[in-house]
């Protein structure tokens, strides 16, 4: 375990913003549960933490006056028991992604190119073109800085629903030390998910490849433009509401049934509402998906949450729509 005062987290929120964080922690893959248990007696358990994965969803509008807990990056090997596969949280995801490729298991093809760490896509459920990071995870073990012990939880413990799980609901208190997924020896092709219609697909490697082209040339690249990917969870709105708006929009994107209603798209409603292309301040929303705002040069936190809150103002009177970040703003 490592800690750093008065650092800059600049390389570690992939929107790139320039904040500091009074103290970071770095918890090794080897830390044993007696380490681990130090990080409740900071400043004797009083001072605030916050559990950062990859900063891929975290958008800082201020210094953090507190400590940010944080795991290695330096992955250790994941280990792998017939089609399980246990991984460090700190491992980057597409990472693992590749590891799983490269070792004859299959199922994550469709997560490729996913910003972010192991650890936080448990936390987010990430997902991405008809994939789900629920569709593969066993287990999570994590480290209870509340009640101070190693757990474990099922994928149903977890309780994972659209860009959820409950870990979101206890900020802080878990840090994800290890993510075990079921995979698939033999490769079926997840080709669900319309956009992927006529991808190159022989292979788990070509759809891949295609998979990650595809993410790539519809999002900014992070060694180009900083952002958080989709800033904006796709609406679900009941089906009077859904009704309304076909009726008024033909060219409105039909609708995928969701639980509680109709899914719809968020970045249609941004782009409806004049939003796509347009910078404010130093933020901006990214001209090829308007689902995505962009760092358009050196933006502050308050630059992309004064644009978020413009464009939540805008497809709310516009659509009667309300849009609800999937970013989360510090």
């Amino acid at each position: 375990m490592k800690s750093f005062d008065n650092i800059s987290l600049k390389a570690y929120n992939t929107f790139g913003i320039d904040v500091k964080a009074r103290r970071m922690v770095v918890v090794e893959p080897g830390d044993s549960v007696e380490q681990l248990a130090t990080l409740r007696s900071l400043d004797g358990g009083t001072e605030p933490e916050l559990i950062l994965g990859g900063g891929s969803n975290m958008v800082f509008t201020k210094d953090y006056d507190g400590t940010v807990v944080t795991l290695s990056r330096e992955s250790a090997c994941p280990v792998r028991q017939s089609t399980l596969v246990t991984a460090w949280g700190g491992m980057v995801m597409d990472d693992l992604v590749r590891w799983t490729l490269d070792n004859g298991l299959y199922g994550m093809e469709n997560l490729s190119a996913i910003p972010g760490t192991v650890g936080a896509s448990a936390v987010q459920n990430v997902g991405a073109y008809g994939a789900e990071a629920k569709d593969f995870v066993e287990s999570v073990e994590a480290y209870d800085l509340k009640d101070g012990h190693l757990c474990t939880f099922s994928n149903a413990d977890c309780c994972f629903a659209y860009r959820y799980s409950m870990f979101k609901d206890v900020p802080g208190r878990y840090l994800i030390l290890r993510v075990t997924f079921r995979l698939k020896k033999e490769y079926a092709p997840n080709l669900s998910y319309k956009a992927l219609e006529g991808l190159p697909h022989a292979t788990a490697g070509e759809l891949r490849q295609a998979i990650t082209e595809l993410r790539w040339g519809k999002l900014p690249r992070p060694e180009e433009h900083g952002s958080a990917g989709s800033f904006f969870k796709n609406p679900v709105v009941d089906e009077e509401v859904y009704a309304r708006l076909r009726q008024q929009y033909a060219d409105m994107p039909d609708a995928h049934p969701s639980a509680g209603g109709y899914k719809l798209s968020a970045g249609w409603l941004i782009d409806r509402a004049g939003w796509k292309g347009r910078t404010q301040g130093g933020a901006g929303v990214w001209p090829k998906n308007a689902l995505v705002l962009y760092n358009a040069g050196a933006c502050t936190g308050e630059e992309v949450r004064s644009l978020a809150n413009a464009i939540q103002q805008d497809v709310k009177q516009k659509f009667g729509v309300v849009l609800e970040p999937e970013a989360i703003i510090i």
